[in-house]
């Protein structure tokens, strides 16, 4: 069995402005993303941590590392899916997120599961 098949782990992104928890005039945007992790893989692994790469339009980035997602490290069989939703705020109307997560497949291999860059933008900024 191919290993890339045993160990394959995909993540897919929605995000979503939040204006009300917004203030433009102090470069405040404030996004929320709603994360789908899938185990396509044939062996069970857990999501140990977390890296993200956080940039905005005037190319300041922000790296976060920690452990889990929003406080827990879940375990996901063949075939199964975890989706939750967090947030983050930028000092400009676009930017973008990419990253990965850690994780321990049951027999003990390491590997990492990437995130996708995707955009962050406020609606009606981007064409």
């Amino acid at each position: 069995m191919e290993s890339a098949k045993k160990y394959d782990v995909s993540v897919s992104t929605e995000t979503e402005y939040i204006a009300d928890q917004s203030d433009e005039t102090k470069d405040r945007f404030v996004f929320s993303y709603t994360v789908t992790i899938r185990n396509s893989g044939t062996m069970p692994a857990q999501l140990i941590s977390r890296h993200w790469v956080i940039t905005d339009a005037r190319n300041q980035v922000k790296e976060v590392r920690g452990l889990g997602v929003v406080g827990t490290q879940p375990l996901l069989k063949p075939g199964e899916n975890f989706a939750y939703t967090s947030g983050t705020a930028l000092a400009t109307p676009v930017g973008t997120m990419r990253g990965s997560y850690q994780m321990v497949a049951e027999d003990g291999t390491q590997f990492d599961a990437e995130i996708p860059r995707f955009t962050l933008s406020v609606p009606r900024v981007l064409h």
